[in-house]
């Protein structure tokens, strides 16, 4: 049995990806920061990471409820400091009065820089502001090419954290019990509609697994995927607890409000 076993085939590069960190670790003794990890990435590092103790590993997004964060891979004499995850945070200046921007403006804009996703973490909104949480080696490509977001002119200087957003979203957290870890039972068991509807909203393409589009039905989730579907909301499966006497699994989500 290899560790692979214990995950989907497509995540195979990234789990070698860890180990190489790890090793990187345990040959330099040297601790290794890695960019922005979805929290699917997230999960898989503490899995590997967690089971060589000498070995240990911390998170850090910047925002006290961050979703997309860095690790610090490092031998256990290492301190880690906030300082240590490198992070940059940058508020984005506009015409609030005049125009309103959304969080997937602000996303779309950042991606057609050619900013590889790992190097941008977090978009916070507030009462119309915003700041954007990049790694620091970014911040000042960042500050220099984003100059506007759709038809907005803006301008983005760097904020000091303890002046971060806390951000709007709101989680709640429940626990429930599906038929199947099947993405269209849980998208189904999520968003109390009937397993055919979530079907559609599968095949469709308005359903986004870990931040990517999955159009497969069977679809397997796992601990601490991150769903979304349009219209629909965004929502994580924290914890697989489970089966029960019913054979049903007994899982607990979170949910943005």
């Amino acid at each position: 049995m290899t560790i692979y076993q214990h995950f989907r085939p497509e995540e195979k590069d990234f789990i070698d990806q860890v180990h190489a960190w790890r090793n990187d670790v345990e040959n330099t003794y040297a601790p290794k920061l890695t960019d922005f990890l979805d929290p699917r990435e997230q999960k898989i590092v503490s899995m590997i990471i967690g089971q060589n103790m000498p070995i240990k590993f911390g998170f850090s997004g910047g925002a006290e409820e961050a979703e997309r964060k860095r690790a610090i891979i490092y031998p256990d004499y290492f301190e880690v400091e906030q300082d240590d995850f490198q992070l940059a945070l940058l508020e984005i200046d506009y015409s609030r009065k005049f125009i309103t921007i959304e969080h997937p403006q602000v996303l779309g804009s950042v991606m057609s820089m050619g900013l590889a996703r790992g190097k941008f973490g977090d978009i916070l909104i507030k009462e119309g502001r915003i700041q954007l949480i990049v790694c620091e080696e970014m911040k000042d490509y960042v500050r220099l090419q984003l100059d506007s977001i759709g038809k907005a002119k803006v301008q983005l200087k760097e904020e000091d954290w303890d002046n971060v957003l806390q951000t709007e979203e709101n989680w709640t957290e429940t626990s429930t019990t599906l038929s199947s870890l099947r993405l269209d039972a849980v998208i189904a068991g999520i968003y109390n509609i009937s397993r055919q509807k979530a079907q559609l909203f599968i095949t469709q393409g308005l359903t986004k697994v870990n931040f990517s589009p999955v159009e497969q039905v069977a679809f397997i989730c796992e601990e601490g995927d991150v769903l979304s579907v349009r219209g629909q909301g965004r929502s994580i499966l924290k914890v697989i607890e489970g089966k029960t006497k019913k054979d049903k699994w007994r899982v607990v989500i979170g949910k943005i409000k």
